[in-house]
């Protein structure tokens, strides 16, 4: 017969992804952070989708000649707008991860020096 394991030690899986969400022993910083990664560069890329847009209604209501010559401005500075919020939104997503990623690194460092008696626990 197989040994079975005890209840009291958690099961990896459904039951443990459950208790993750409940507590705050495991920050969930970084799966967080990947979402609204994407769900900020989906929104970035709409935006792109309306330059490309305004770019085509500028050609077609300006006339033949005039329309294209406006609508080459209106593409290539919307798309640059683009491509600096895509950068920004990189930067501020990267620097809220460096900033969880210091609070655990000093958490850490509390422990041990907890540990070896250095700080006084509270």
């Amino acid at each position: 017969m197989k040994a079975s394991t005890p209840a009291a030690t958690p099961r990896p899986g459904r039951q443990s992804l459950f208790w993750d969400l409940l507590t705050f022993d495991r920050l969930m910083t970084g799966p967080v952070v990947h979402l609204i990664y994407w769900c900020g560069l989906g929104l970035i890329a709409l935006l792109g989708f309306g330059v490309l847009g305004a770019a085509a209604g500028v050609a077609i209501r300006g006339g033949a000649w005039e329309g294209l010559l406006l609508a080459v401005p209106v593409l290539v500075a919307g798309l640059l707008l683009i491509a600096v919020l895509v950068l920004l939104w990189r930067g501020a997503c990267e620097f809220y991860l460096a900033i969880f990623r210091i609070a655990d690194d000093l958490q850490a460092l509390r422990e041990t020096a907890e540990r070896e008696g250095r700080v006084p626990r509270f």
